[in-house]
């Protein structure tokens, strides 16, 4: 009896301890996710004042985690400027397979890429992309709503994507790109 007893309690301390670290892994990935969406965020407004004619500039952006509970909801096609896209499957456990396309330092086409292992995890996307030249880096991104203002009175648009991080900036077209927001087509 004595042994059930302590078998017993050392089942309930394995478990106690998964649920924990199950529990803090979200808790990263939700903080990551949050962390990321906050980069996609920027507000600007200013009043210049000239020989009394009054120019106001205005432009506010606010990006927000969009988890949603059944990642395969995520599954769709995503566009991007500069002519990128995203074709992305998500199954029921998270795991993800997509084909897509980045801008190329000169502009004048594409990069292709495939990702790989990869993974979604709330709003968080994590993987590798693998180039069509064979090479590779990681890749990650946030699903958010995006809300664009062009005035202060302005109720904004919101669309819904995948913002993905350039770690480090890539040069494109003589301008540094450190993030790329790919929209869900409708």
């Amino acid at each position: 009896m004595r042994r059930l007893l302590i078998a017993a309690l050392g089942l309930v301390l394995c478990l106690a301890a998964f649920g924990v670290g199950a529990t803090r892994w979200s808790q990263d990935s939700a903080s990551r996710a949050r962390e990321l969406a906050a980069s996609f965020s920027k507000s600007k407004h200013e009043v210049k004042e000239k020989r009394g004619v009054r120019v106001e500039k205005f432009k506010d952006v606010r990006s927000e985690p969009a988890p949603k509970p059944d990642a395969r909801a995520y599954s769709g096609e995503y566009e991007a400027h500069y002519g990128c896209a995203l074709s992305l499957h998500v199954g029921a456990d998270g795991r993800a397979e997509a084909t897509g396309s980045e801008p190329s330092p000169d502009l004048s086409r594409t990069r292709r890429f495939t990702l790989k292992g990869a993974r979604v995890e709330g709003a968080l996307l994590t993987g590798t992309k693998v180039y069509e030249d064979g090479s590779s880096e990681g890749f990650e991104g946030v699903f958010i709503n995006r809300t664009e203002r062009e005035s202060p009175t302005d109720s904004g648009t919101t669309a819904f994507g995948l913002g993905v991080l350039f770690d480090p900036p890539r040069s494109v077209g003589g301008l540094s790109l450190g993030r790329l927001f790919y929209a869900l087509k409708r």
